[in-house]
């Protein structure tokens, strides 16, 4: 058995090296990006693989409280077969389960928590390539991606939840001496003791697209701050999660702790599962990702609880002017094309006046944009096999529903194409549509559009630009904004349309810096302060309203000589 105690020595200088990189905001990452032998070894790439394929086609060596019967609700968007089977949750015993385990797990303290916590995610980086072949065959991430934003960028975004949450409950000391002086006797003394109180059972609803980056966060805050956690998985991606509540597991075992600290909630879909527990009186936190109606009804219904939502929103660009014409062009075509646009930080609406953008090369029309805007997304995606890194695959019938919608409309700029993957001949693969619209068009572009559907909108001048971006996303909703501009003024006004919009802003983005990728440690992830999510990832506020510090004291009693 290993001490929390013991882990949270062990991993003390990490987490005082990440508590330290969230306050500076500097560039700072604890998990290697690249899966390159010389960082991660010469056998841990095909080692990962092994150990991925090992759990296909068999039950998931897993316990569940309550469990009846099984689940196999996965299908790789890449077409190999998959049928991973789950233990089916029952939803009343996963709550009861984990409401037993409060006492104990409150006991091990912030800094025991912390330590396991850490301890569990060295674990899941031991594991980074088996883990990087169940995000890419669940999620339908191109591999490189799948290792990066589903193994080291999700371990990290991880590591910045413990560090703020072991921050935030040891803020207080735990036991402070307290004497008030007293004319003409002794000093009124006391011994007061601060205990850090979890809120309660906590539930993490996973998404499809990135079932551990954006599950983290809440996973992690949760635990440090003293609370059991259930993990809901999305029936498209259950077997990232599955993989992490098994690590969480093995480890508070091994800490002498009650595994149902952490635990699984597979289903089949339309068991609806994540409402019962949403709802549930003992369940004090919830954390979801996915999108705005059921977001919407777990912040309507789950009142017992706080709800974290992440939801989709109208990510926007104003284009006004460049001195970098094709730096923009390259940059706005891979952020169009990363994943097929299946991220939550994808730019959906791109305005720009009616009378062109001023360029280092001359002035360049809407149509003089958008056609040069299909000629970059043709270079960046002409070679089949770059396309498919780039693009990874569809991850669902709802979003090639809505490409196929987009791609009917009048207007298409740039039409989408499919594109042949070697590896994987059964990947559904899809270049991104732009369709051109008018500002008027507004029941089509303040809808949401997930996925690789793009809309170029002809405004009457930038200011008119601007007053759309802040409009639909106040209404909206959004998680990123851009504007390109060569105006200070331009600059200016962009800023404060951002701010009362409640949005991220990124200005002028040429390079290798993308406007749909964030960084821990260094940027926010969501504001809290429009319709698309309800706090960032990650800040105090993401933290603090998981725990209670709850005071008791007493009398130190006179010394008498």
């Amino acid at each position: 058995m290993t001490a929390p105690a013991d882990l949270y020595a062990t991993h003390r200088e990490l987490l005082e090296r990440a508590i330290a990189a969230a306050a500076a905001r500097d560039y700072w990452s604890a998990f290697p990006e690249s899966p390159s032998k010389s960082v991660y070894g010469e056998d841990a790439a095909p080692a990962g693989e092994r150990a991925f394929t090992a759990l296909l086609g068999k039950p998931f060596p897993i316990e569940v409280p309550g469990a009846s019967g099984a689940v196999s609700t996965e299908h790789s968007p890449y077409g190999i077969e998959l049928a991973v089977s789950y233990p089916k949750a029952d939803p009343l015993a996963l709550v009861a389960a984990a409401r037993a385990t409060i006492p104990a797990w409150r006991a091990v303290g912030p800094e025991g928590r912390a330590g396991i916590a850490t301890e569990i995610l060295r674990r899941i980086n031991a594991r980074i390539f088996e883990m990087a072949h169940a995000v890419q065959h669940t999620s339908g991430q191109a591999f490189v991606m799948a290792f990066q934003a589903g193994g080291a960028h999700a371990q990290d975004r991880a590591l910045e939840a413990i560090a703020y949450a072991l921050a935030a409950t040891t803020r207080m000391p735990a036991q402070t001496s307290w004497s008030k002086p007293q004319r003409g006797g002794d000093p009124l003394s006391m011994t007061k003791t601060g205990t850090v109180v979890g809120r309660g059972v906590a539930l993490v609803i996973g998404c499809t697209t990135f079932p551990t980056w954006n599950s983290y966060p809440g996973l992690f805050a949760s635990l440090v701050t003293g609370n059991p956690v259930i993990v809901k998985p999305h029936p498209g991606a259950v077997l990232p999660l599955a993989i992490t509540v098994q690590i969480c597991r093995e480890v508070l075992i091994e800490a002498g702790l009650n595994p149902d600290i952490v635990t699984l909630a597979a289903e089949q879909p339309g068991d609806g599962i994540a409402a019962t527990i949403a709802t549930h009186p003992d369940v004090r936190i919830v954390d979801f990702t996915g999108s705005s109606e059921f977001g919407d009804w777990l912040e309507a219904n789950a009142r017992q609880a706080v709800v974290y939502t992440e939801k989709a929103g109208l990510n926007t660009v104003v284009l006004d002017s460049t001195d970098d014409y094709r730096g923009l062009l390259r940059n706005l075509a891979f952020s169009l094309s990363l994943y097929s646009g299946q991220m939550c930080t994808t730019p959906q609406n791109l305005l720009i006046p009616r009378d062109g953008i001023t360029t280092e090369a001359g002035r360049r029309t809407p149509e003089e944009f958008g056609a040069d805007l299909a000629t970059a997304l043709g270079k960046l995606l002409g070679d089949p096999k770059r396309a498919a890194g780039t693009l990874g695959a569809i991850v669902n019938d709802g979003v090639l529903a809505r490409l196929t919608e987009a791609a009917g409309s009048p207007g298409v700029v740039h039409a989408s194409s499919e594109v042949a993957d070697e590896q994987f001949p059964g990947a559904t693969i899809r270049t991104p549509v732009v369709v051109r619209l008018d500002a008027a068009d507004e029941k089509a572009y303040t809808r949401e559009w997930f996925g690789p559907v793009s809309f170029l909108i002809t405004t009457d001048s930038t200011e008119h630009s601007l007053r759309i971006f802040t409009e639909t996303v106040r209404a909206h909703g959004a998680l990123t904004s851009l504007v390109h501009s060569t105006s200070p003024a331009v600059l200016d006004a962009a800023r404060e349309a951002a701010l009362d919009a409640g949005v991220h802003l990124s200005e002028n983005l040429t390079g290798g810096v993308f406007v749909n990728q964030t960084a821990a440690f260094s940027d926010l992830h969501g504001t809290g302060a429009n319709p698309a999510a309800t706090a960032s990832l990650t800040d105090d506020y993401f933290v603090s309203g998981r725990f209670f510090t709850l005071q008791s004291r007493h009398h130190v009693p006179a010394a008498h000589e």
